[in-house]
């Protein structure tokens, strides 16, 4: 390493296809700010030891991807309220040790629909497919963005409806209407629609009458080359619109390079250079 130069990395399993090492580089290349950034796999039962050692060994700060979020929460000395209110953390920050987890998937996703895809959240009906992690951490982000309802579905309703319990109160100050649905008695047309289920990268298509997608635009949170399978099923059934979730990716990570950083970089260029190399 380098004096100047800070470490930073994403720890996840699997860790082989992220992009996330690739995106800091082009930011810290955009803003001159000299780090050393690399991908780590981290066995399932080891995730508090080697964040521990990471921090020890001078580490300034952390990404942490699937399965690790939960624990990275539970890991950091102290949390913002977005973090808290998802209950996972997938950014961390050692100021003088003391361990500060964030959560930037919802900002990520929000600045991704509306910013780049211009796709109008105000006033839409939404749905959301799944109800894990990645769900609980953009719940809170889409009320504020001021949508007319949110649904959550998911196989086991149960889960959906302690979702809405959680936010109940958000969406009350947000005055959005708030419920979950088993996915085979889903009603209405919705505006916009969002895979947070790890369907795609399994190759698996969520139970769902495709007569929904008619007309809607459809938003994956994963992202590959190609569309995904779900966005191609959903394309194939009437879907007005649909993107993937490199967008969100990328501006997700930008959030955390300003929290660690405080300098915000610009993403266009960014999402492009990636999309032309995965």
């Amino acid at each position: 390493m380098k004096k100047d130069e800070k470490l930073f990395a994403v720890f996840g399993n699997p860790i082989e296809h992220s992009q996330s090492p690739n995106i800091h580089s082009l930011f810290a290349k955009q803003t001159n700010i000299s780090i050393l950034y690399h991908s780590q796999c981290v066995d399932f039962d080891r995730f508090f030891d080697c964040a521990k050692d990471f921090f020890l060994s001078g580490g300034a700060g952390l990404n942490v991807t699937v399965p690790f979020k939960t624990q990275a929460f539970e890991f950091s000395d102290e949390a913002s309220q977005r973090a808290i209110n998802a209950g996972a953390v997938n950014t961390l920050i050692s100021k003088k040790g003391h361990i500060f987890g964030d959560n930037t998937d919802g900002v990520g996703l929000i600045v991704d629909l509306d910013k780049n895809l211009k796709w109008k959240l105000k006033d839409a009906d939404i749905l959301v497919i799944g109800a894990g992690g990645a769900t609980r951490g953009i719940i809170e982000p889409l009320l504020c963005a001021d949508p007319s309802s949110l649904t959550i579905s998911n196989r086991t309703l149960s889960k959906g409806e302690n979702l809405v319990s959680v936010f109940s109160a958000v969406a009350k100050n947000a005055n959005c209407q708030l419920k979950a649905l088993p996915m085979n008695n889903l009603d209405g047309n919705f505006d916009i629609i969002i895979n947070a289920t790890s369907a795609s990268l399994e190759g698996r298509l969520p139970d769902l009458d495709p007569s929904i997608f008619d007309g809607s635009a459809c938003y994956d949170l994963m992202y590959s080359s190609a569309p995904t399978r779900f966005l191609d099923w959903a394309r194939k059934n009437g879907a007005a619109k649909y993107s993937d979730g490199l967008g969100m990716l990328v501006e997700q990570a930008a959030e955390s390079f300003y929290l660690w950083h405080g300098v915000r970089p610009e993403t266009e260029v960014v999402i492009q250079k990636i999309r032309a190399n995965i």
